[in-house]
């Protein structure tokens, strides 16, 4: 597998240093976030329960797996080793707390479970294991049965821990490659649902996919984003940024990380062709997940104190770009993960984890 570092294009040391804190590489595992404006005082961030009192808001208390994809505030598919500890298993937990197996892989082999994805019926996975290429699997949600290979022809796959680098569209599974003989060309590969031969169409430029059908020129690890594209139709957008500037986009918004020197000042919002600028974020937080703008309406923002460094917590935070209010989800949280409109999040109590997960489609 190829790492994305060695085909993008590379940013100046200190740029990179501060593209990468302002991406979720900080402290927290989904990382931190940039910081909202500073509220006024005596006048608190709103929590989830005033500003958004319809949303679905869980609380699971501890979880016997480490959550991958949460396909609602009930169920989850995530990790966990077997009693002996002779394998990892990918599981499934259920509304009523029931779990399935979907697949395990022998712990001696170096395993791991990645870019779980819902497609239709199924949840779509990547899976990596010493010795051998990554594979792509599926498994019915709704009909059970055991898990079944798709493929595991991905050529140089190029994942960066976006919720896109497995991208499902009209029953095929597609992510990007880097081609075998080094040119500046993206491959989009894809395979059916039921298996199949894997279909390779040639992109010229270096890309990543964002959500269908659209591709852009950056990263979330650290490389900022030029110009994006849309597959189907060949219209190209031009991302306008200054020499101090770096971007992350999606197809409807961009994040600006603005910086001085080697320090984050501010992080503006914007449309990819730079209209409908405005601040978002200031301070010494940094973005909690690498996608933008959740639903094309939220961004996750994680805000570390002091503290930080010792605990691996930070506050956790959703900017509405609509209402431009910033909520309050968490005073110290960990591991924050979204995917597909959904977050989630643990807290600590006593050393006893607790994972919460919001709704963002309820809102």
């Amino acid at each position: 597998m190829r790492t994305a570092s060695g085909r993008r294009r590379a940013l100046s040391a200190a740029g990179l240093t501060v593209a990468l804190g302002a991406t979720g590489v900080l402290i927290l595992r989904g990382g931190p976030a940039g910081p909202a404006p500073v509220p006024e005082a005596g006048s608190p961030r709103p929590t989830v329960a005033t500003a958004w009192p319809t949303a679905e808001l869980q609380t699971l208390g501890g979880l016997p797996l480490r959550p991958l994809l949460f396909l609602d505030t009930s169920t989850v598919i995530g990790t966990a080793t077997s009693n002996d500890d002779k394998f990892l298993r990918l599981l499934r937990r259920g509304p009523d707390g029931t779990l399935r197996e979907l697949r395990r892989l022998d712990t001696a082999a170096g395993p791991r479970f990645e870019n779980v994805t819902p497609a239709g019926d199924d949840v779509v996975w990547t899976e990596f294991a010493d010795g051998g290429p990554p594979q792509i699997w599926a498994a019915d949600m709704v009909g059970g049965g055991p898990a079944r290979r798709l493929t595991g022809d991905l050529g140089n796959v190029v994942f960066y821990g976006s919720q896109y680098d497995l991208v499902h569209q009209a029953g095929r599974v597609y992510w990007a490659a880097a081609p075998d003989d080094g040119s500046s060309v993206t491959e989009i590969r894809s395979v059916a649902l039921t298996g199949g031969p894997v279909r390779v169409t040639r992109q010229p430029g270096e890309w990543t996919m964002a959500s269908w059908p659209w591709l852009d020129d950056g990263a979330s690890g650290g490389v900022a984003a030029t110009l994006i594209r849309n597959m189907s139709t060949g219209r190209e957008i031009t991302v306008p940024t200054g020499a101090s500037e770096f971007a992350a986009c999606s197809p409807s918004w961009c994040r600006v990380m603005v910086v001085a020197g080697d320090d984050l000042t501010r992080i503006d919002l914007m449309r990819p062709d730079g209209s409908q600028r405005r601040p978002m974020a200031a301070g010494s937080a940094r973005t909690a997940v690498p996608d933008v703008a959740a639903l094309d309406r939220f961004e996750i923002l994680a805000e570390p104190d002091q503290n930080s460094g010792n605990t691996g917590t930070a506050g956790l935070l959703v900017y509405d770009i609509d209402t431009g209010d910033t909520v309050e989800l968490a005073a110290a949280a960990n591991d924050t993960q979204s995917r597909g409109g959904l977050v989630w999040w643990y807290t600590s109590t006593g050393g006893a984890a607790e994972w919460h997960v919001l709704d963002l489609r309820t809102i």
